[in-house]
C-alpha cells in the first residue's frame, strides 16, 4: 500500500473495493441494477422482513433505510397495540407501502413467499427458534447479539446455517466499523505499534437514569395468553427480559458481549480461563447481576494477556471503551464518536513512530503538557506521560450501518464474505457466557479448546 499523506487516509477507488474495510461500506459503489424480475422488484432490491420490532430492532430498521436497494416487507412482533403498530406506520411513510403484520413468526414465514432475509431483534431466548426456521425457510438471517442465551441455542444456530446454505450475521457490529477495522489490521497486525499487548482493560459504565425499569401503560398491555404463549410471565418481565434468568444474560452479556468481542478479534485468540465477581447489589427485584467484574486469561504466541473488564448500571463514569496495553505503546478505542487514541511510550524512541506518522497511519496530537524533569524526580511514583497520536478513519455513520451494509453485500456477491458469521458469533458468546458461571462458581473456571468449536 503506497504512503498515506496529509495525515488523511487516501485508498484508491480499487484498493478500497478490495479491503476488509469496504465489505462494511461497499454497497455506496454497488450500482443499482435496473432490471426487474416477474415480481415487479429489482434485481438488486433485498425484501426484508423485520422479526422483534422493539427497540434494537427499530434501530436496525433506522440504519436500513439508509442502505439503497432495502425494502421491508413484513413486521412481526406480540406487542400489536404498540411495537408492530409503531414501526408498519414508519415504514409505511418510508415506503409508502404498508407493510405485513404478524404476531406469529409462523404465519409470517408462511405467507411471505417474496422476502430474501429477516433480521431477528427478539429477545435473546428466542435467537435460536427463530433464526433457524428462518434459515430453514430459505432466508438469509442478521441476528442480534448475544446469538442465543444457552450455548445449545447457539450451536443448532451454526448447524443451521451449514446445512442450508444461507447466510447467518451476528449482530457484533464492531467488526464492520471501518476504525476497528484499521486498528486491527494496520496498527495491530501490519505495524506492530504497541509492542507486545500484556494487557487489556475495558468497561461499559451505564447511569443509575439509563438502567431504571421500563413500563408501559396500561391500556397498551399485553394479555396475559398472549404473554405466557411467548415465554414472559409478565409485562414487566416482557420489557426487562436481559434482567431475567432464561430470558436475557443481564448486563454482561447485554452489553460486555460487544467489547469481550473485540478481546478475542484483537488478540486472534480465545481465553483459557475467566473469574468474575458480581452480584444484585442495587436493582432488587432482577435475577441477572447488576456489577460484574471479570479477569480473563489469554494465552497468545508472545505470552500471556490478562485482560479486564467491567459492566456497572449505577454510574456512567467514561463510559464504555476498550483499551489495548502493550509494552511500547497503548490503544484507547471507542464505538462512541470521535474517541480513538494511540500513546507511545516515553522510553520508546520518537523516530520508531515517525514511518507509522509519515505514512498516516496516525496523526501526532497536541503535546501532552509534560512534569518538570527536578518535579518527576521527586516523585519517584509519578511516570511521564506517554506522547498521544490521534487515529485517521472516522465512522459517520450510524453504528449498525455498517455491519448491515456487510449482511446485504453478501447477500448480492457471494464474493464477499460476512464480518461476524455464526462460527465467530458462537465463540464470542461461549466466551461471554461462561462469565455469568464463574460469578456463580466464585472461582476460576477454565476453557478447553474444544468449547470453541461446533
Amino acid at each position: 500500500m503506497s504512503d498515506i499523506k496529509d495525515s488523511k487516509l487516501k485508498i484508491d477507488r480499487r484498493s478500497f473495493l478490495r479491503s476488509t474495510a469496504a465489505i462494511g461500506a461497499g454497497l455506496a459503489f454497488s450500482p443499482m441494477v435496473v432490471a426487474k424480475s416477474d415480481s415487479g422488484k429489482k434485481a438488486d432490491e433485498i425484501n426484508v422482513a423485520i422479526l422483534g420490532a422493539g427497540a434494537q430492532g427499530q434501530v436496525l430498521m433506522t440504519a436500513c433505510r439508509n442502505i439503497p436497494g432495502i425494502r421491508f416487507k413484513a413486521v412481526c412482533d406480540i406487542w400489536t397495540a404498540y411495537n408492530q403498530k409503531m414501526v408498519a406506520r414508519r415504514l409505511k411513510a418510508y415506503d409508502k407501502v404498508m407493510p405485513s403484520t404478524y404476531v406469529d413468526y409462523r404465519e409470517m414465514l408462511d405467507k411471505e413467499k417474496d422476502i430474501d432475509a429477516v433480521i431477528v431483534a427478539t429477545p435473546d431466548f428466542w435467537h435460536s427458534e427463530h433464526a433457524i426456521a428462518c434459515l430453514k425457510a430459505g432466508l438469509h438471517v442478521y441476528c442480534e447479539k448475544e446469538m442465543s442465551n444457552t450455548l445449545e441455542g447457539a450451536r443448532k444456530m451454526v448447524e443451521a446455517a451449514r446445512e442450508t446454505g444461507k447466510l447467518l450475521q451476528i449482530g457484533h457490529q464492531r467488526r464492520s466499523n471501518p476504525r476497528y477495522i484499521y486498528c486491527y489490521e494496520k496498527l495491530m497486525k501490519e505495524a506492530k505499534i504497541l509492542g507486545r499487548i500484556t494487557t487489556i482493560n475495558g468497561q461499559w459504565n451505564r447511569s443509575k437514569a439509563a438502567c431504571e425499569d421500563l413500563g408501559s401503560p396500561s391500556k397498551y398491555a399485553i394479555d396475559d395468553a398472549t404473554l405466557k404463549k411467548y415465554g414472559f410471565e409478565s409485562m414487566q418481565k416482557f420489557r426487562n427480559w436481559r434482567w431475567y434468568k432464561g430470558l436475557g444474560g443481564g448486563p454482561i452479556v447485554d452489553l460486555g458481549s460487544h467489547q469481550i468481542d473485540i478481546y478475542s478479534w484483537f488478540l486472534d485468540a480465545h481465553p483459557k480461563s475467566v473469574i468474575a465477581s458480581g452480584g444484585i447489589d442495587y436493582w432488587k427485584g432482577h435475577e441477572w447481576y447488576d456489577s460484574v467484574m471479570v479477569v480473563y486469561e489469554y494465552e497468545t504466541s508472545e505470552g500471556v494477556v490478562r485482560a479486564l473488564y467491567q459492566t456497572i448500571t449505577t454510574n456512567s463514569s467514561q463510559g464504555y471503551f476498550e483499551t489495548f496495553m502493550g509494552d511500547e505503546g497503548t490503544l484507547l478505542i471507542s464505538e462512541a464518536s470521535g474517541r480513538g487514541s494511540v500513546y507511545r511510550e516515553e522510553w520508546v524512541a520518537e523516530e520508531k513512530w515517525e514511518k507509522w506518522v509519515k505514512k498516516g497511519y496516525v496523526t501526532e496530537a497536541e503535546e501532552i503538557e509534560k512534569p518538570a524533569a527536578a518535579q518527576a524526580a521527586a516523585n519517584v511514583m509519578e511516570s511521564v506521560p506517554a506522547a498521544k497520536y490521534d487515529l485517521p478513519v472516522t465512522m459517520n455513520k450510524p453504528y449498525h450501518q455498517p455491519h448491515l451494509e456487510n449482511f446485504f453485500a453478501a447477500i448480492r456477491d457471494k464474493n464477499v464474505k460476512l464480518n461476524c458469521p455464526a462460527e465467530v458469533g458462537y465463540e464470542t458468546a461461549v466466551s461471554v457466557l461462561k462469565v455469568n458461571e464463574a460469578v456463580e462458581a466464585a472461582r476460576k473456571l477454565e476453557f478447553k479448546p474444544e468449547e470453541f468449536k461446533v
